[in-house]
């Protein structure tokens, strides 16, 4: 091989596109610092599809940050832009000058705008609800003191597919006039954190297929309703205080819910929500407070393949065999630490740990005597169950813990039990 191939500048041999590729993939402020590289390079980073502005707290004065934003944007010779993405505080930037860059991002027929502003009430530009390019828009404000929203009355985003948005106030007003403009919307993140107003919010959108809703703080009752015939995700977090009613969720395949109630009063509302995505093939579903009461009707899951749980569960065990009754279909269960609560055995046996059942997983396991009865009533019932992995931080207790299952019966004969934590083992068949 010659021995001048090892000083030749291969980076720079690429094609002026692939260079301007690779440059798109790092924050902008490095991207620039390659113009000093040699005379080639002063001006690759000109034509960067990318920019990723973030300098919440810069270093050099108050006016640098925005004096560097305005010189790559009059310097940027791209046609479009995939990406723009801002982070900054009002500290450091001013209003007129953040509204600037997102008109000057609507002119390169941006794709993605992530704009997430630290102290900053900011009428947005009109341009921004108007533009016929974007098809992702994120927009996260740290401040929960007053609603920046102030939509135009018409706002027409034909392309967006891709929504993510906080509202401080009046939601069903400000968010669903953005909502929509937004005729083939697919994947929506709404984080609603309001005062004492009433509201419902009607999401009728059919092209939708990821929905995140979450509720920070709420004492008032309002309604959410669901008319979302392709809707495939759902998570519902934060403090539920909304009646669900869930007109159309025939295609929804997951659902995830972390929930919590601020008062006991309004408990049922969880069984409402539960009621209303059972029909979901996988379930996650984490309370912080009291559970689905045992005098209640936990609703039939036909179609439940996987299910896990991480609650407190006031009343124990008996919580759980009233979701495994329902699920005759499930396959793969995982349960998080449970309270401690007394081990009452159930009066039959659930359908699924007969036919179905193959893997379970139980977390942060500590190998109280409840826990014990409970894994020993499941090796011994479950007829297809395949491996039962316990997650136990503490070794002394995980081979001890070992050593007592392995004495317990197994209804499945290939069923293993693994251990994870400071070192994982299997305890074999």
């Amino acid at each position: 091989m010659d021995s001048t191939s090892d000083n030749i500048d291969r980076l720079s041999c690429l094609h002026e596109e692939v260079l301007s590729h690779i440059l798109s993939l790092m924050p902008t402020k490095f991207a620039v610092r390659t113009s000093i590289l040699s005379k080639r390079w002063r001006y690759h980073w000109t034509l960067v599809n990318n920019l990723d502005f973030d300098d919440v707290h810069p270093v050099h004065g108050l006016n640098c940050f925005t004096n560097f934003v305005n010189r790559v944007l009059a310097l940027c010779k791209t046609s479009h832009i995939n990406l723009f993405r801002l982070h900054c505080s009002e500290i450091w930037v001013r209003k007129v000058s953040l509204s600037k860059w997102i008109n000057e991002a609507v002119r390169l027929n941006v794709r993605e705008l992530d704009i997430q502003v630290i102290l900053l009430h900011l009428p947005l530009p009109l341009s921004m609800f108007n533009c016929k390019t974007l098809t992702k828009l994120r927009i996260v404000w740290g401040t929960h003191d007053w609603d920046v929203w102030e939509f135009p009355s018409s706002v027409k985003l034909p392309c967006l597919k891709v929504l993510e948005i906080s509202v401080f106030s009046k939601p069903s007003i400000n968010a669903f006039r953005l909502i929509s403009g937004c005729p083939i919307l697919e994947s929506l993140s709404l984080d609603v954190d309001y005062p004492n107003e009433e509201e419902d919010y009607k999401f009728n959108i059919p092209t939708l297929k990821r929905l995140k809703l979450r509720t920070r703080k709420s004492i008032i009752l309002n309604k959410v309703v669901l008319n979302v015939p392709n809707l495939e995700y759902l998570f519902v977090g934060g403090v539920v205080s909304s009646l669900f009613v869930m007109e159309d969720l025939s295609s929804l395949v997951e659902a995830t819910a972390t929930v919590s109630v601020f008062d006991e009063r309004f408990n049922h509302l969880k069984l409402d929500l539960l009621k209303g995505i059972s029909g979901a093939k996988s379930i996650s579903w984490s309370t912080s407070t009291v559970d689905v009461p045992l005098n209640s009707s936990v609703p039939k899951f036909p179609n439940l393949k996987h299910l896990e749980l991480k609650s407190s569960f006031s009343s124990g065990w008996l919580s759980l065999f009233q979701f495994l009754e329902s699920a005759s279909e499930l396959e793969h269960l995982c349960i998080e630490e449970r309270e401690e609560s007394c081990w009452i055995e159930p009066q039959s046996v659930p359908t699924c740990l007969l036919s179905n059942l193959r893997t379970m997983k139980i977390t942060r396991c500590k190998g109280r005597k409840c826990d014990i009865k409970f894994l020993k009533y499941m090796l011994g019932n479950a007829e297809v169950l395949k491996t039962l992995t316990i997650t136990c931080e503490n070794v002394p207790l995980k081979e001890e813990m070992c050593a007592e299952l392995l004495k317990f019966p197994r209804a499945s004969r290939c069923c293993e039990i693994h251990f994870i934590g400071n070192g994982s083992y299997s305890a074999g068949n």
